[in-house]
Protein backbone atom coordinates (compact mmCIF):
# COMPACT_ATOMS: atom_id res chain seq x y z
CA UNK A 1 0.00 0.00 0.00
CA UNK A 2 1.23 3.41 -0.87
CA UNK A 3 2.25 5.84 1.95
CA UNK A 4 -0.87 8.24 3.00
CA UNK A 5 -0.09 11.66 4.53
CA UNK A 6 -1.52 10.43 7.87
CA UNK A 7 1.36 7.54 7.71
CA UNK A 8 4.19 10.04 7.03
CA UNK A 9 2.48 12.06 10.03
CA UNK A 10 3.26 9.41 12.16
CA UNK A 11 6.16 8.47 10.81
CA UNK A 12 7.98 11.67 11.01
CA UNK A 13 6.90 12.07 14.63
CA UNK A 14 8.64 9.05 15.68
CA UNK A 15 12.14 10.37 13.19
CA UNK A 16 11.82 13.34 16.17
CA UNK A 17 11.71 10.72 19.16
CA UNK A 18 7.73 11.40 19.94
CA UNK A 19 7.01 8.16 21.77
CA UNK A 20 3.50 9.47 23.26
CA UNK A 21 0.56 11.25 21.80
CA UNK A 22 -2.09 12.47 24.04
CA UNK A 23 -5.37 13.28 22.17
CA UNK A 24 -9.28 12.05 21.48
CA UNK A 25 -10.31 10.71 18.60
CA UNK A 26 -13.10 12.08 16.51
CA UNK A 27 -13.85 12.60 12.09
CA UNK A 28 -11.46 15.16 11.24
CA UNK A 29 -8.71 12.94 12.24
CA UNK A 30 -10.18 9.47 10.91
CA UNK A 31 -7.41 9.64 8.39
CA UNK A 32 -4.45 9.92 11.34
CA UNK A 33 -6.46 6.95 13.65
CA UNK A 34 -6.21 4.21 10.49
CA UNK A 35 -2.40 5.48 10.22
CA UNK A 36 -2.06 4.71 13.97
CA UNK A 37 -3.74 1.11 13.24
CA UNK A 38 -1.21 0.56 10.20
CA UNK A 39 1.60 1.80 12.20
CA UNK A 40 0.70 -0.50 15.27
CA UNK A 41 -0.10 2.15 17.80
CA UNK A 42 3.68 3.75 17.25
CA UNK A 43 4.11 6.44 18.81
CA UNK A 44 1.74 5.45 21.34
CA UNK A 45 -1.77 6.66 21.37
CA UNK A 46 -2.56 8.00 24.80
CA UNK A 47 -6.87 8.39 25.08
CA UNK A 48 -7.86 11.31 27.35
CA UNK A 49 -11.26 11.67 28.20
CA UNK A 50 -11.61 14.92 26.81
CA UNK A 51 -9.46 17.38 24.15
CA UNK A 52 -8.36 19.90 26.98
CA UNK A 53 -6.86 16.99 29.18
CA UNK A 54 -5.04 15.71 26.29
CA UNK A 55 -3.05 19.14 26.28
CA UNK A 56 -2.77 19.34 29.84
CA UNK A 57 -1.27 15.74 29.28
CA UNK A 58 1.00 17.16 26.76
CA UNK A 59 2.58 20.09 29.22
CA UNK A 60 3.04 17.68 31.95
CA UNK A 61 5.00 15.25 29.70
CA UNK A 62 6.87 18.06 28.74
CA UNK A 63 7.89 19.90 31.80
CA UNK A 64 9.01 16.04 33.15
CA UNK A 65 10.49 14.91 30.28
CA UNK A 66 12.33 17.96 28.41
CA UNK A 67 10.93 16.40 25.50
CA UNK A 68 8.42 17.79 23.21
CA UNK A 69 4.67 17.21 24.31
CA UNK A 70 2.46 16.19 21.07
CA UNK A 71 -1.42 16.31 21.45
CA UNK A 72 -4.13 15.42 18.55
CA UNK A 73 -7.40 16.54 18.11
CA UNK A 74 -10.47 16.68 15.80
CA UNK A 75 -11.72 19.18 13.58
CA UNK A 76 -14.34 22.01 15.39
CA UNK A 77 -14.77 21.32 18.92
CA UNK A 78 -12.29 18.95 19.06
CA UNK A 79 -9.34 21.90 18.30
CA UNK A 80 -11.29 24.29 20.52
CA UNK A 81 -10.97 22.35 23.40
CA UNK A 82 -7.40 22.29 22.97
CA UNK A 83 -6.68 25.66 23.75
CA UNK A 84 -6.61 26.03 27.24
CA UNK A 85 -4.16 22.97 27.49
CA UNK A 86 -2.06 25.00 24.90
CA UNK A 87 -2.34 28.56 26.36
CA UNK A 88 -1.27 26.86 29.94
CA UNK A 89 2.00 25.54 27.57
CA UNK A 90 2.45 29.31 25.95
CA UNK A 91 2.44 30.85 29.16
CA UNK A 92 4.93 28.41 30.94
CA UNK A 93 6.78 27.99 28.15
CA UNK A 94 6.80 24.43 27.19
CA UNK A 95 7.31 22.85 24.12
CA UNK A 96 3.98 21.31 22.66
CA UNK A 97 3.07 20.47 19.25
CA UNK A 98 -0.42 20.43 18.52
CA UNK A 99 -2.14 18.56 15.26
CA UNK A 100 -5.41 18.92 14.75
CA UNK A 101 -7.92 17.78 12.32
CA UNK A 102 -9.83 20.54 9.72
CA UNK A 103 -12.68 19.85 7.46
CA UNK A 104 -12.08 18.86 3.68
CA UNK A 105 -11.17 21.59 1.28
CA UNK A 106 -13.87 20.86 -0.89
CA UNK A 107 -16.39 21.87 1.76
CA UNK A 108 -14.31 25.11 3.41
CA UNK A 109 -16.58 28.10 2.79
CA UNK A 110 -19.15 26.29 2.30
CA UNK A 111 -20.58 26.84 6.63
CA UNK A 112 -20.09 22.91 6.72
CA UNK A 113 -19.93 21.21 9.68
CA UNK A 114 -17.11 21.70 12.04
CA UNK A 115 -15.81 24.59 9.74
CA UNK A 116 -13.97 26.72 12.50
CA UNK A 117 -11.43 29.08 11.33
CA UNK A 118 -8.23 27.45 13.07
CA UNK A 119 -5.59 29.70 11.93
CA UNK A 120 -7.92 32.79 13.41
CA UNK A 121 -8.13 30.75 16.46
CA UNK A 122 -5.04 29.16 16.91
CA UNK A 123 -2.98 32.71 15.83
CA UNK A 124 -2.67 33.84 19.04
CA UNK A 125 -2.01 30.67 21.24
CA UNK A 126 0.55 29.53 18.69
CA UNK A 127 1.68 32.67 17.66
CA UNK A 128 5.33 31.04 17.40
CA UNK A 129 3.67 28.89 14.58
CA UNK A 130 0.43 27.56 12.83
CA UNK A 131 0.31 26.38 9.47
CA UNK A 132 -2.03 24.51 7.51
CA UNK A 133 -0.95 21.40 5.05
CA UNK A 134 -2.76 21.59 1.85
CA UNK A 135 -0.72 19.45 -0.43
CA UNK A 136 1.48 16.44 0.76
CA UNK A 137 4.09 18.10 -0.09
CA UNK A 138 4.09 20.41 2.59
CA UNK A 139 3.85 17.88 5.29
CA UNK A 140 7.86 17.57 6.11
CA UNK A 141 8.71 20.98 6.26
CA UNK A 142 5.49 22.06 7.98
CA UNK A 143 5.80 19.18 10.79
CA UNK A 144 9.60 19.92 11.32
CA UNK A 145 9.41 23.42 11.59
CA UNK A 146 6.37 23.52 14.07
CA UNK A 147 8.66 20.69 16.25
CA UNK A 148 11.57 22.51 16.29
CA UNK A 149 10.11 25.82 16.77
CA UNK A 150 8.42 24.48 19.81
CA UNK A 151 11.78 22.95 21.11
CA UNK A 152 13.73 25.96 20.47
CA UNK A 153 11.08 28.80 21.35
CA UNK A 154 9.42 26.47 24.22
CA UNK A 155 6.48 27.13 23.03
CA UNK A 156 3.05 25.69 21.68
CA UNK A 157 2.61 25.07 17.53
CA UNK A 158 0.06 23.98 15.90
CA UNK A 159 -0.70 21.84 12.23
CA UNK A 160 -4.09 21.56 10.39
CA UNK A 161 -4.14 18.64 8.07
CA UNK A 162 -7.29 18.94 5.96
CA UNK A 163 -9.10 15.39 6.59
CA UNK A 164 -8.98 14.61 2.87
CA UNK A 165 -5.72 15.57 2.76
CA UNK A 166 -4.68 12.76 5.38
CA UNK A 167 -5.99 10.29 3.12
CA UNK A 168 -3.19 11.33 -0.30
CA UNK A 169 -0.66 9.75 -1.24
CA UNK A 170 2.21 11.10 0.32
CA UNK A 171 4.79 12.60 -2.33
CA UNK A 172 7.98 14.37 -0.92
CA UNK A 173 9.09 17.58 -1.95
CA UNK A 174 11.08 17.93 -5.16
CA UNK A 175 14.06 20.26 -6.52
CA UNK A 176 12.59 22.51 -8.33
CA UNK A 177 10.77 26.16 -8.50
CA UNK A 178 8.10 26.77 -5.25
CA UNK A 179 9.29 23.59 -3.55
CA UNK A 180 10.67 23.89 0.32
CA UNK A 181 13.03 20.98 0.97
CA UNK A 182 13.13 19.99 4.97
CA UNK A 183 15.74 18.21 7.60
CA UNK A 184 15.44 16.29 11.16
CA UNK A 185 18.08 17.28 12.52
CA UNK A 186 17.89 19.86 15.88
CA UNK A 187 21.18 19.62 16.94
CA UNK A 188 21.74 20.56 20.90
CA UNK A 189 22.87 24.66 21.02
CA UNK A 190 23.94 26.95 23.71
CA UNK A 191 23.45 30.69 23.81
CA UNK A 192 26.04 32.30 26.09
CA UNK A 193 26.37 36.44 26.93
CA UNK A 194 29.14 38.26 25.55
CA UNK A 195 32.67 38.50 27.78
CA UNK A 196 31.66 41.93 28.20
CA UNK A 197 28.28 41.79 29.73
CA UNK A 198 29.58 38.83 32.02
CA UNK A 199 31.98 41.60 33.33
CA UNK A 200 29.86 44.17 33.74
CA UNK A 201 27.54 41.59 35.74
CA UNK A 202 30.26 40.63 38.07
CA UNK A 203 30.91 44.36 38.72
CA UNK A 204 27.05 44.24 39.98
CA UNK A 205 27.32 40.96 41.99
CA UNK A 206 30.60 41.74 43.67
CA UNK A 207 29.67 45.49 44.89
CA UNK A 208 26.66 43.97 46.78
CA UNK A 209 26.24 43.53 50.73
CA UNK A 210 23.20 42.03 50.82
CA UNK A 211 22.40 39.62 47.64
CA UNK A 212 18.93 38.14 47.00
CA UNK A 213 19.04 35.55 44.38
CA UNK A 214 15.16 34.39 42.36
CA UNK A 215 15.40 31.52 40.43
CA UNK A 216 12.67 30.16 38.47
CA UNK A 217 12.20 26.75 35.67
CA UNK A 218 14.86 28.25 33.46
CA UNK A 219 17.50 27.46 36.35
CA UNK A 220 16.54 23.86 36.68
CA UNK A 221 19.36 22.41 35.26
CA UNK A 222 22.14 24.54 37.12
CA UNK A 223 21.19 23.26 40.40
CA UNK A 224 24.97 22.80 41.48
CA UNK A 225 26.06 26.47 40.08
CA UNK A 226 23.15 28.42 41.58
CA UNK A 227 24.33 26.84 44.85
CA UNK A 228 28.21 27.54 44.30
CA UNK A 229 27.10 31.34 43.54
CA UNK A 230 24.87 31.53 46.73
CA UNK A 231 27.63 30.48 48.69
CA UNK A 232 30.05 32.88 46.64
CA UNK A 233 27.81 35.75 47.52
CA UNK A 234 26.56 34.92 50.43
CA UNK A 235 23.15 34.96 49.30
CA UNK A 236 19.40 34.26 49.94
CA UNK A 237 17.69 32.12 47.56
CA UNK A 238 13.79 32.43 46.86
CA UNK A 239 12.28 30.43 44.19
CA UNK A 240 8.97 31.15 41.66
CA UNK A 241 6.14 28.47 41.64
CA UNK A 242 7.92 27.29 38.50
CA UNK A 243 11.25 26.96 39.90
CA UNK A 244 10.20 25.08 43.17
CA UNK A 245 12.71 22.14 42.66
CA UNK A 246 15.22 24.00 41.12
CA UNK A 247 16.90 23.66 45.03
CA UNK A 248 16.16 21.74 47.89
CA UNK A 249 14.46 23.28 50.98
CA UNK A 250 16.93 21.48 52.88
CA UNK A 251 19.50 24.75 52.35
CA UNK A 252 19.03 26.64 55.15
CA UNK A 253 19.16 30.05 52.89
CA UNK A 254 16.96 29.08 50.86
CA UNK A 255 14.21 30.95 51.58
CA UNK A 256 10.82 28.82 49.48
CA UNK A 257 8.21 30.11 47.06
CA UNK A 258 7.53 34.35 46.60
CA UNK A 259 4.77 35.66 45.50
CA UNK A 260 1.34 36.02 46.79
CA UNK A 261 1.50 32.20 47.50
CA UNK A 262 5.09 32.64 48.82
CA UNK A 263 6.64 32.09 52.86
CA UNK A 264 7.50 35.27 55.02
CA UNK A 265 11.58 34.90 54.69
CA UNK A 266 11.42 35.53 50.13
CA UNK A 267 9.29 38.46 50.92
CA UNK A 268 12.22 39.91 53.48
CA UNK A 269 14.41 38.78 51.35
CA UNK A 270 13.42 41.24 48.54
CA UNK A 271 12.69 43.73 50.55
CA UNK A 272 15.64 44.40 52.20
CA UNK A 273 18.65 43.29 50.01
CA UNK A 274 20.89 45.83 47.74
CA UNK A 275 21.27 43.65 44.77
CA UNK A 276 19.30 41.18 42.74
CA UNK A 277 20.44 38.19 40.24
CA UNK A 278 17.40 36.25 38.97
CA UNK A 279 18.04 33.50 37.18
CA UNK A 280 15.64 31.90 34.24
CA UNK A 281 12.50 33.64 35.93
CA UNK A 282 10.00 36.02 34.42
CA UNK A 283 7.78 35.92 38.15
CA UNK A 284 5.32 38.25 37.30
CA UNK A 285 4.47 39.92 40.45
CA UNK A 286 6.75 43.21 40.34
CA UNK A 287 5.80 43.99 44.10
CA UNK A 288 7.38 41.02 45.67
CA UNK A 289 10.86 42.57 43.85
CA UNK A 290 12.69 45.14 45.62
CA UNK A 291 11.87 48.79 45.44
CA UNK A 292 12.63 50.47 42.65
CA UNK A 293 15.96 52.16 43.16
CA UNK A 294 16.49 50.32 46.16
CA UNK A 295 18.59 47.26 44.40
CA UNK A 296 20.71 47.18 41.98
CA UNK A 297 19.89 43.98 39.60
CA UNK A 298 21.11 41.27 36.81
CA UNK A 299 19.05 38.92 35.01
CA UNK A 300 20.41 35.57 33.27
CA UNK A 301 17.07 34.94 30.56
CA UNK A 302 17.54 32.49 27.65
CA UNK A 303 15.14 34.43 25.17
CA UNK A 304 15.75 38.05 24.82
CA UNK A 305 12.08 38.49 23.95
CA UNK A 306 11.52 38.07 28.01
CA UNK A 307 14.57 40.09 28.99
CA UNK A 308 14.09 43.29 31.64
CA UNK A 309 10.83 43.32 31.84
CA UNK A 310 9.93 42.74 35.68
CA UNK A 311 12.58 44.65 37.27
CA UNK A 312 14.82 47.39 35.88
CA UNK A 313 18.06 45.62 35.44
CA UNK A 314 21.21 46.85 35.05
CA UNK A 315 22.45 43.97 33.52
CA UNK A 316 20.14 41.21 30.89
CA UNK A 317 22.30 38.52 30.15
CA UNK A 318 21.04 36.50 27.65
CA UNK A 319 22.18 32.85 27.42
CA UNK A 320 21.26 29.44 28.80
CA UNK A 321 21.36 29.87 32.99
CA UNK A 322 23.64 27.01 33.49
CA UNK A 323 26.41 28.03 30.64
CA UNK A 324 26.15 31.23 31.72
CA UNK A 325 26.33 31.08 35.11
CA UNK A 326 29.88 28.28 34.46
CA UNK A 327 30.97 31.48 32.63
CA UNK A 328 30.17 33.98 35.18
CA UNK A 329 30.94 32.23 38.44
CA UNK A 330 35.20 32.58 37.83
CA UNK A 331 34.23 36.65 37.80
CA UNK A 332 33.01 36.87 41.36
CA UNK A 333 34.78 37.40 44.64
CA UNK A 334 33.93 35.13 47.51
CA UNK A 335 32.07 37.78 49.95
CA UNK A 336 33.80 37.65 53.53
CA UNK A 337 31.19 39.32 55.36
CA UNK A 338 28.20 36.21 56.36
CA UNK A 339 26.21 38.30 58.89
CA UNK A 340 23.10 38.67 55.16
CA UNK A 341 23.26 35.20 54.72
CA UNK A 342 22.82 34.75 58.58
CA UNK A 343 20.05 36.84 58.85
CA UNK A 344 18.39 34.81 55.75
CA UNK A 345 19.02 31.05 57.50
CA UNK A 346 17.27 33.02 60.72
CA UNK A 347 14.42 34.28 59.37
CA UNK A 348 14.19 30.92 57.44
CA UNK A 349 14.11 28.62 60.15
CA UNK A 350 11.73 30.84 62.49
CA UNK A 351 8.97 30.53 59.39
CA UNK A 352 9.89 26.85 59.29
CA UNK A 353 8.39 27.22 62.85
CA UNK A 354 5.70 30.02 61.91
CA UNK A 355 4.75 27.08 59.33
CA UNK A 356 4.69 24.33 62.07
CA UNK A 357 2.26 25.85 64.31
CA UNK A 358 -0.37 26.97 61.95
CA UNK A 359 -0.19 23.31 60.48
CA UNK A 360 -1.09 22.27 64.30
CA UNK A 361 -3.54 23.98 64.91
CA UNK A 362 -7.09 22.76 65.50
CA UNK A 363 -9.54 23.06 62.44
CA UNK A 364 -13.26 21.99 61.90
CA UNK A 365 -12.16 18.64 60.91
CA UNK A 366 -9.00 18.76 59.27
CA UNK A 367 -6.66 21.63 59.04
CA UNK A 368 -5.64 21.71 55.04
CA UNK A 369 -2.50 23.08 55.76
CA UNK A 370 -1.74 19.96 58.17
CA UNK A 371 -2.66 17.54 55.30
CA UNK A 372 0.29 19.17 52.83
CA UNK A 373 2.53 19.19 55.86
CA UNK A 374 1.79 15.57 56.94
CA UNK A 375 2.90 14.44 53.38
CA UNK A 376 5.63 16.16 52.98
CA UNK A 377 8.24 13.87 55.09
CA UNK A 378 6.38 11.01 53.34
CA UNK A 379 7.20 12.03 50.03
CA UNK A 380 9.77 9.13 48.20
CA UNK A 381 13.21 11.47 47.15
CA UNK A 382 12.19 11.03 43.72
CA UNK A 383 8.66 11.79 43.62
CA UNK A 384 7.20 13.96 40.91
CA UNK A 385 4.70 16.04 42.51
CA UNK A 386 2.09 18.48 40.53
CA UNK A 387 -0.60 21.00 41.79
CA UNK A 388 -3.87 22.25 40.52
CA UNK A 389 -4.69 25.98 40.98
CA UNK A 390 -6.49 27.04 44.32
CA UNK A 391 -6.03 27.12 48.32
CA UNK A 392 -4.08 23.78 47.80
CA UNK A 393 -1.51 26.18 45.96
CA UNK A 394 -0.59 27.74 49.14
CA UNK A 395 -0.25 24.60 50.90
CA UNK A 396 2.12 23.23 48.14
CA UNK A 397 4.27 25.98 48.02
CA UNK A 398 4.61 26.83 52.02
CA UNK A 399 4.58 23.08 53.28
CA UNK A 400 5.84 20.52 50.62
CA UNK A 401 9.53 20.40 51.10
CA UNK A 402 11.79 19.77 47.35
CA UNK A 403 14.27 17.46 47.95
CA UNK A 404 16.13 16.43 45.12
CA UNK A 405 15.77 14.72 42.83
CA UNK A 406 11.78 15.51 43.27
CA UNK A 407 10.08 17.40 41.07
CA UNK A 408 7.16 19.36 41.10
CA UNK A 409 5.13 21.96 39.06
CA UNK A 410 1.71 23.87 38.48
CA UNK A 411 0.22 26.19 36.17
CA UNK A 412 2.49 28.57 36.85
CA UNK A 413 1.30 31.76 34.63
CA UNK A 414 -2.24 30.62 33.65
CA UNK A 415 -3.04 29.78 37.05
CA UNK A 416 -5.84 27.20 35.33
CA UNK A 417 -8.11 25.17 37.54
CA UNK A 418 -8.21 21.40 36.50
CA UNK A 419 -4.26 20.42 35.71
CA UNK A 420 -3.10 18.57 38.56
CA UNK A 421 -4.59 15.60 37.78
CA UNK A 422 -3.91 15.33 33.77
CA UNK A 423 -0.13 16.80 34.49
CA UNK A 424 0.24 13.93 36.92
CA UNK A 425 -0.68 11.39 34.00
CA UNK A 426 1.57 13.02 31.72
CA UNK A 427 4.12 12.85 34.17
CA UNK A 428 3.63 9.47 34.44
CA UNK A 429 3.89 8.93 31.02
CA UNK A 430 7.03 10.70 31.15
CA UNK A 431 8.59 8.59 33.97
CA UNK A 432 6.44 5.50 34.53
CA UNK A 433 9.24 4.16 37.08
CA UNK A 434 8.62 7.06 39.33
CA UNK A 435 5.84 7.66 42.03
CA UNK A 436 3.58 11.00 41.49
CA UNK A 437 1.49 12.25 43.81
CA UNK A 438 -1.29 15.08 42.66
CA UNK A 439 -2.47 17.71 45.44
CA UNK A 440 -5.80 18.99 44.00
CA UNK A 441 -8.97 20.94 45.37
CA UNK A 442 -12.30 19.87 45.58
CA UNK A 443 -12.94 22.34 43.02
CA UNK A 444 -10.55 21.87 40.10
CA UNK A 445 -11.28 17.81 41.16
CA UNK A 446 -15.01 18.35 40.13
CA UNK A 447 -13.52 20.22 36.98
CA UNK A 448 -11.53 18.05 35.21
CA UNK A 449 -10.11 15.45 37.60
CA UNK A 450 -12.60 12.89 38.28
CA UNK A 451 -13.09 12.45 34.44
CA UNK A 452 -9.15 12.06 34.34
CA UNK A 453 -9.22 9.56 36.90
CA UNK A 454 -10.91 7.07 34.52
CA UNK A 455 -7.80 7.73 32.45
CA UNK A 456 -5.91 6.87 35.09
CA UNK A 457 -7.34 3.83 35.87
CA UNK A 458 -7.22 2.30 31.79
CA UNK A 459 -3.53 2.89 32.01
CA UNK A 460 -2.64 1.98 35.44
CA UNK A 461 -0.75 -1.51 34.50
CA UNK A 462 1.46 0.22 31.75
CA UNK A 463 3.88 2.27 34.87
CA UNK A 464 6.61 0.40 36.26
CA UNK A 465 5.81 2.13 39.65
CA UNK A 466 2.42 1.68 40.35
CA UNK A 467 2.04 4.55 42.62
CA UNK A 468 0.28 7.70 41.25
CA UNK A 469 -1.85 9.45 44.64
CA UNK A 470 -4.31 12.02 44.16
CA UNK A 471 -5.09 13.90 47.20
CA UNK A 472 -8.45 15.71 47.39
CA UNK A 473 -8.91 18.77 49.74
CA UNK A 474 -12.72 18.82 50.11
CA UNK A 475 -13.65 21.60 51.70
CA UNK A 476 -17.33 22.01 49.65
CA UNK A 477 -16.10 25.78 48.89
CA UNK A 478 -13.95 27.27 46.04
CA UNK A 479 -11.71 28.49 48.61
CA UNK A 480 -9.25 30.72 47.17
CA UNK A 481 -11.74 33.08 45.42
CA UNK A 482 -13.64 33.16 48.91
CA UNK A 483 -10.97 34.40 50.74
CA UNK A 484 -9.82 36.42 47.79
CA UNK A 485 -13.46 38.01 48.31
CA UNK A 486 -13.25 38.79 52.07
CA UNK A 487 -9.62 39.96 51.68
CA UNK A 488 -10.25 42.27 48.49
CA UNK A 489 -13.42 43.69 49.29
CA UNK A 490 -14.46 42.84 52.63
CA UNK A 491 -17.52 40.35 50.95
CA UNK A 492 -18.84 37.61 53.09
CA UNK A 493 -19.14 34.29 50.92
CA UNK A 494 -21.40 34.18 48.00
CA UNK A 495 -22.61 31.03 48.10
CA UNK A 496 -24.54 30.68 44.67
CA UNK A 497 -20.82 30.80 43.37
CA UNK A 498 -18.25 29.35 45.71
CA UNK A 499 -20.56 26.63 47.50
CA UNK A 500 -19.52 23.31 45.39
CA UNK A 501 -21.29 20.28 46.08
CA UNK A 502 -19.88 17.42 48.40
CA UNK A 503 -18.68 13.86 46.21
CA UNK A 504 -18.03 11.15 47.24
CA UNK A 505 -14.03 11.11 45.75
CA UNK A 506 -12.93 7.85 47.57
CA UNK A 507 -15.83 5.86 46.80
CA UNK A 508 -16.01 6.90 42.97
CA UNK A 509 -12.41 5.61 42.75
CA UNK A 510 -12.79 2.54 44.44
CA UNK A 511 -15.36 2.02 41.75
CA UNK A 512 -13.35 2.01 38.91
CA UNK A 513 -11.00 -0.17 40.56
CA UNK A 514 -8.92 2.49 42.59
CA UNK A 515 -7.72 2.66 46.04
CA UNK A 516 -9.57 5.19 48.18
CA UNK A 517 -9.37 6.54 51.16
CA UNK A 518 -11.85 9.30 53.09
CA UNK A 519 -10.42 10.73 55.90
CA UNK A 520 -12.28 13.50 58.31
CA UNK A 521 -10.20 13.52 61.40
CA UNK A 522 -6.56 15.01 62.11
CA UNK A 523 -5.13 11.83 63.65
CA UNK A 524 -6.21 9.63 60.01
CA UNK A 525 -4.20 12.22 57.83
CA UNK A 526 -0.39 10.72 58.09
CA UNK A 527 -1.85 7.00 57.98
CA UNK A 528 -3.70 8.02 54.86
CA UNK A 529 -1.20 8.99 52.98
CA UNK A 530 1.27 6.18 53.99
CA UNK A 531 -1.46 3.47 52.98
CA UNK A 532 -1.76 5.48 49.73
CA UNK A 533 2.28 5.60 49.02
CA UNK A 534 2.04 2.02 49.80
CA UNK A 535 -0.82 0.95 47.55
CA UNK A 536 -0.53 -1.51 44.62
CA UNK A 537 -1.78 1.00 42.64
CA UNK A 538 -3.26 4.74 41.73
CA UNK A 539 -5.11 5.80 44.85
CA UNK A 540 -6.96 8.54 45.70
CA UNK A 541 -7.08 10.03 49.53
CA UNK A 542 -10.11 12.16 50.34
CA UNK A 543 -9.39 14.70 53.09
CA UNK A 544 -12.79 16.87 54.73
CA UNK A 545 -10.42 20.00 55.36
CA UNK A 546 -11.53 23.42 56.93
CA UNK A 547 -12.47 26.47 54.93
CA UNK A 548 -11.93 28.47 57.49
CA UNK A 549 -8.04 28.15 57.75
CA UNK A 550 -6.83 31.57 55.52
CA UNK A 551 -4.44 31.58 52.97
CA UNK A 552 -2.17 34.65 54.55
CA UNK A 553 0.05 36.25 52.20
CA UNK A 554 3.38 36.71 53.59
CA UNK A 555 3.29 40.27 53.16
CA UNK A 556 -0.34 40.31 55.23
CA UNK A 557 -0.94 43.91 57.67
CA UNK A 558 -1.87 41.44 60.48
CA UNK A 559 -4.12 44.04 61.81
CA UNK A 560 -5.91 44.56 58.74
CA UNK A 561 -6.89 41.24 58.39
CA UNK A 562 -8.79 41.16 62.14
CA UNK A 563 -10.42 44.31 60.96
CA UNK A 564 -11.90 42.69 57.83
CA UNK A 565 -12.60 39.78 59.07
CA UNK A 566 -14.67 41.67 61.91
CA UNK A 567 -16.17 43.64 59.26
CA UNK A 568 -17.65 40.36 57.65
CA UNK A 569 -19.09 39.40 60.91
CA UNK A 570 -22.80 41.36 60.34
CA UNK A 571 -25.30 38.25 59.77
CA UNK A 572 -25.64 34.68 61.12
CA UNK A 573 -23.72 32.37 59.00
CA UNK A 574 -21.11 33.13 56.04
CA UNK A 575 -22.32 29.80 54.39
CA UNK A 576 -24.50 27.04 55.34
CA UNK A 577 -23.23 25.15 58.27
CA UNK A 578 -19.80 28.12 58.62
CA UNK A 579 -21.17 30.41 61.84
CA UNK A 580 -19.35 33.80 60.89
CA UNK A 581 -18.11 33.80 64.22
CA UNK A 582 -16.24 30.58 63.49
CA UNK A 583 -14.50 32.45 60.91
CA UNK A 584 -13.30 35.20 62.99
CA UNK A 585 -12.04 32.73 65.85
CA UNK A 586 -9.96 30.48 62.68
CA UNK A 587 -8.40 33.64 61.84
CA UNK A 588 -7.54 34.89 65.38
CA UNK A 589 -6.09 31.10 66.11
CA UNK A 590 -3.67 32.14 63.58
CA UNK A 591 -2.87 35.52 64.87
CA UNK A 592 -0.62 34.45 67.81
CA UNK A 593 1.89 32.37 65.67
CA UNK A 594 2.39 35.89 63.85
CA UNK A 595 6.70 36.15 62.51
CA UNK A 596 8.60 37.89 64.85
CA UNK A 597 8.64 40.99 63.05
CA UNK A 598 5.06 41.24 63.29
CA UNK A 599 4.87 40.59 67.06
Amino acid sequence: MAEKVSDHILARLREWGVERVFGYPGDGINGLMAAWERADDQPRFIQARHEEMAAFEAVGYAKFSGRLGVCVATSGPGAIHLLNGLYDAKLDHVPVLAIVGQTARTAMGGAYQQEVDLHALFKDVASDFVETVTVPEQLPNVLDRAARTALSRRAPTAVIVHADVQELPYSAPGHAFKMVPSSLDHSDWQSVPSDEALERAAEVLNAGHKTAILVGQGAAGARAEVEQVADLLGAGVAKALLGMDVLGDDLPYVTGSIGLLGTRPSYELMRDCDTLLTIGSNFPYSQFLPEFGSARAVQIELDPHMAGLRYPYEVNLIGDARATLQRLIPLLRRSTDRDWQRKVEGDVARWKKVMESRAAVSADPVNPEYVARALSPLLPSDAIVTCDSGSVANWYARHVSMRPPMRGSLSGTLATMGSGVPYAIGAKFAHPERPVVALVGDGAMQMNGLAELITIAKYRAEWEDPRLVVGVWNNHDLNQVTWEMRAMSGSPQFLPSQQLPDVPYAEFARSIGLTGIKVEKPEDVEPAWREALAAPGPAVVEFVTDPAVPPIPPHADWDQIESTVKSILKGDTDRTGMVKQGIKAKVQEFLPHRHKKES
